[in-house]
């Protein structure tokens, strides 16, 4: 009878202890698995507070890139100050008294908060894509030789008292212009070539008796002077008021005016605060093949948000706050505590064979045939519970990750409440609803769950066979009497 007959002759004869290896060892490659696959995964999620629209794609800041970058600054100015007052790539600490009480006070400025415009550059060059548009983020300022619209019932307490420049490489690409909202009454929109031209509403122009052609004046936020001069160019008017960007009036639809992708940091004496960027796609039947164009661009896009004309985003788990890292953690966890389970199953076998082993040992069989004899017998058994953990492996998985994923939304939600109420800044995130977290078993995950559960059995065998090992023939054998 050869080794293999004898492991599966003894598999068979002791069902209870081999159905409970099977049982540990198809949890462990389970596991295994789901953790490799949670690494992985492609988790589609979708924006509900801003869309892209048309046959197009939206880019915007990734949010959890956002939290990590902020953090990492601040510790680097920690770092680089010895009083942990600074500045460090766009994020600025300092320490102030307010009310007689020592307090931190951190803000970014437009430097870390806006798009790379040399990304927008390398995404728009890419293949299918036939124009592009740079959206900045709504700046307040001061309205110099003209009156805003105001509400004498609106709460004033907070608002700065000015407008809300919104600056455009193209106007016609904008997202209020795309979705039909906002439309041209008289003149034009601002085109790629403008300089310090503006769009204002019907609503402002009649309350200041304005037509294309004047000049409006514009200062820093609560500030008169140095004054910025911008033509206008066109009147607009909108079916629904545009969302207010915060309370006040300063936000208001009528309020706001559009002008030239430049103008609002110049007003503003700045860094230019870019927003989002939209990419219209040349042919609506290539949208697919341009979505993989733009992912091969070669830019840093753990920053950003890529979202499709439905609203929907695809980002990797690495961009997904810490998943990746939480996976690996999950995967070292995992492989512990598997070796311990399986060191004291293999420590209960070998102790509860002393008998057999005994026996063995009298009929010259040597110690290293009987410990190979053991590990065929859990090698065999392992075979099945791998094979078995394959079937269940794509279930659990996405279940595993789509867990995952919704502890790092809450985590990066918690965080970001966490940041906007430390650091001032204009930046609002997107409200994130995860809708689908997608994994993928691939053969080189199934090669290393193999080699993986292999060598925890072998290690396991090995640590737990010293017993016998260190043993000599007749301590056995008197131990079986």
């Amino acid at each position: 009878m050869n080794l293999f007959q004898k492991a599966a002759r003894s598999c068979f004869r002791k069902p209870v202890k081999s159905l409970l290896l099977l049982c540990v060892v198809w949890a462990i490659s389970l596991l295994l698995l789901s953790g490799m696959a949670s690494r992985s995964a492609n988790i589609a999620a979708k924006d509900t507070t801003r869309q892209a629209i048309g046959a197009g794609f939206l880019l915007e800041s990734n949010p959890q890139n956002r939290s990590q970058r902020l953090e990492q600054a601040s510790q680097k100015i920690l770092e680089l100050y010895e009083d942990g007052q600074g500045s460090y790539d766009g994020v600025h600490q300092e320490k102030r008294v307010v009310n007689g009480l020592e307090q931190w006070f951190s803000w970014t400025d437009n430097s870390f908060e806006s798009l790379k415009l040399e990304d927008i550059e390398k995404i728009a060059a890419a293949r299918g894509v036939s124009d592009y548009n740079i959206t900045t983020v709504p700046t307040a300022v001061s309205p110099g030789n003209f009156t805003r619209i105001q509400d004498p019932d609106t709460d004033q307490t907070y608002d700065v008292q000015g407008v809300a420049l919104i600056g455009n490489l193209q106007m016609a690409l904008d997202s209020n212009v795309l979705s039909g909202n906002v439309s041209i009454i008289e003149g034009r929109m601002v085109e790629k070539d403008d300089e310090n031209v503006c769009v204002i509403s019907q609503e402002l122009a009649q309350q200041n008796n304005l037509k294309t052609g004047d000049t409006l004046t514009f200062a820093p936020a609560q500030a008169s002077e140095p004054l910025q001069e911008a033509r206008i160019i066109g009147i607009y008017q909108v079916k629904e008021k545009m969302t207010p960007y915060m309370s006040g009036d300063t936000y208001r639809s009528e309020n706001v005016i559009f002008t030239d992708l430049h103008f609002p940091e110049k007003v503003q004496q700045e860094d230019p605060l870019y927003e989002k960027a939209y990419f219209k796609v040349e042919n609506v039947d290539e949208y697919d093949a341009v979505r993989e164009a733009i992912n091969a661009v070669d830019i840093d896009w753990s920053r950003y948000d890529l979202i499709d004309n439905n609203g929907n985003l695809d980002t990797m788990a690495s961009n997904f706050n810490d998943l990746e890292k939480i996976s690996n953690i999950l995967l070292l966890v995992v492989a512990g505590i598997s070796f311990i389970i399986l060191f004291l199953i293999f420590i209960f076998w070998i102790r509860n064979r002393n008998h057999e082993i005994g026996i063995f040992l009298s009929l010259g069989i040597s110690k290293g045939k009987i410990l190979l004899q053991i590990l065929c017998e859990a090698f065999m058994i392992s075979i099945l519970a791998v094979a078995l953990s394959l079937i269940f492996a794509p279930a659990v998985s996405s279940a595993a990750a789509t867990y995952l994923a919704g502890q790092q939304q809450q985590t990066a939600e918690l965080q970001a409440q966490a940041d906007a109420a430390s650091v001032a800044t204009e930046y609002e995130a997107p409200q994130l609803t995860i809708t689908s977290v997608d994994v993928t078993i691939t053969p080189a995950m199934i090669s290393a769950d193999i080699l993986g559960t292999g060598a925890l059995i072998l290690i396991s065998i090995c640590t737990a066979g010293i017993g016998i090992l260190r043993k000599n023939p007749k301590q056995i054998l008197n131990e079986m009497s």
